[in-house]
């Protein structure tokens, strides 16, 4: 069974932020990347824990209102999180301006069921979760590690 809450500390928080800001100075586009940390299936409490971020290139055809994460760089990137003993906790990408939550096309494109997809809007000041079920979206709680 999985938790229904996702670890982040201030400072992966604030990276997000960061890549998401950049995004908005960009033209506006989504950003994306990978959640690496330890994913809470059996172990601790539960909880998944993001420990860093790995952006990747959105290689969508409009990334203004859509992502892809380019396929090469999304396989390097897994490997290199698995050979460094983390776990691969989910996806990222914002929403420059629009709030932090997972849209039609969202919806339509989430392929790994059990993992996070994780939405940062700057506009809203926000980062939100949620698990993808293989049919819906289950909203996490996205707490601070400090306070975990």
């Amino acid at each position: 069974m999985t938790s229904s809450r996702l670890v982040v500390p201030p400072t992966v928080r604030a990276t997000l932020f960061s890549h998401a800001r950049a995004g908005i100075g960009d033209g506006p586009r989504e950003v994306c990347g990978i959640l690496a940390g330890e994913r809470g299936i059996g172990g601790n409490d539960g909880s998944d824990r993001v420990t860093e971020i790995h952006r990747v290139t959105n290689v969508a055809d409009t990334p203004r209102v859509a992502y892809e994460l380019d396929p090469a760089e999304t396989l390097a990137t897994i490997e290199t999180i698995e050979e460094t003993g983390q776990d691969v906790v989910g996806f990222y990408h914002s929403h420059p301006d629009s709030p932090a939550r997972p849209s039609a096309t969202d919806e339509a494109q989430a392929t790994w069921t059990g993992y996070v997809y994780c939405i940062v809007s700057p506009t809203e000041d926000a980062v939100r979760a949620w698990r993808w079920t293989g049919e819906c979206f289950d909203a996490l709680d996205v707490v601070d590690a400090d306070t975990a």
